[in-house]
């Protein structure tokens, strides 16, 4: 299992990865739960890592597959490895798939080898947001990488309370039976990763929890390395 940092500058991408962390996810969470950094931010964080795969989120996007798929080319082209982005206001499996190929095409043309990530909403029902299950078969089918789920409201509530852990490992199972990676996200605590380690997904994404539980405050090497350690 791999961790996933999301830092918001070069300074906290340096923290996160001292601390261990496998991928360095570049983020602006004042833009929300996925809100995209700047350019020049993702370059110099992918400069600065060397061979550490650096994941760039593009925002909490609604319906708009031409917006997302020029944002999605923009942090291709700026560095990432990995390009994110969230199907916050996409509501139906035809909008879905809409932003999923374009999303794929914009990245895959320019270059195979990086990878897509399309990530749903824990909280779905409280954002009106197309549901969880529906994604991984779209990613495979559209060509995405990894299927992740993360929580739309920052609120201080976690994945864990809006999905069961059996859900949960449904959504693990199904990505991997359709030769996905998965990716479980959204407020995870240290008091979750017991659970998460039982549910097994591919990569967790944090950042609360190693900012002291303030996810607008900043990343602490210590913490990290403490998250590390519990991961199996």
């Amino acid at each position: 299992m791999k961790l996933l940092v999301s830092p918001i500058n070069l300074e906290e991408a340096k923290a996160a990865y001292n601390g261990g962390a496998d991928i360095i996810d570049v983020k602006n969470p004042k833009e929300g739960s996925l809100g995209a950094n700047f350019p020049w931010v993702i370059r110099s964080v992918k400069e600065a890592m060397g061979k550490t795969p650096v994941s760039a989120t593009i925002g909490d996007m609604n319906y708009k597959p031409g917006t997302a798929s020029l944002a999605a080319l923009g942090a291709a082209v700026s560095g990432a490895d990995y390009v994110k982005v969230g199907l916050y206001d996409v509501q139906t499996t035809e909008q879905a798939i809409d932003m999923v190929e374009h999303v794929v095409k914009s990245v895959k043309d320019y270059d195979p080898s990086k990878k897509v990530v399309i990530s749903g909403y824990a909280d779905y029902k409280r954002i009106n947001s197309i549901p969880l299950r529906e994604l991984p078969p779209i990613c495979a089918d559209y060509g995405a990488d990894v299927v992740m789920m993360d929580t739309g409201i920052k609120d201080g509530r976690s994945t864990f309370e809006f999905m069961t852990n059996e859900e949960l490992s449904q959504f693990v199972e199904s990505a991997h039976d359709l030769g996905l990676i998965s990716a479980i996200a959204g407020n995870i605590k240290f008091e979750d990763i017991e659970a998460i380690n039982q549910i097994g997904p591919d990569v967790i994404g944090i950042r609360g929890c190693v900012c002291g539980g303030d996810r607008n405050s900043t990343i602490q090497q210590k913490l990290v390395e403490e998250l590390r350690s519990m991961m199996v």
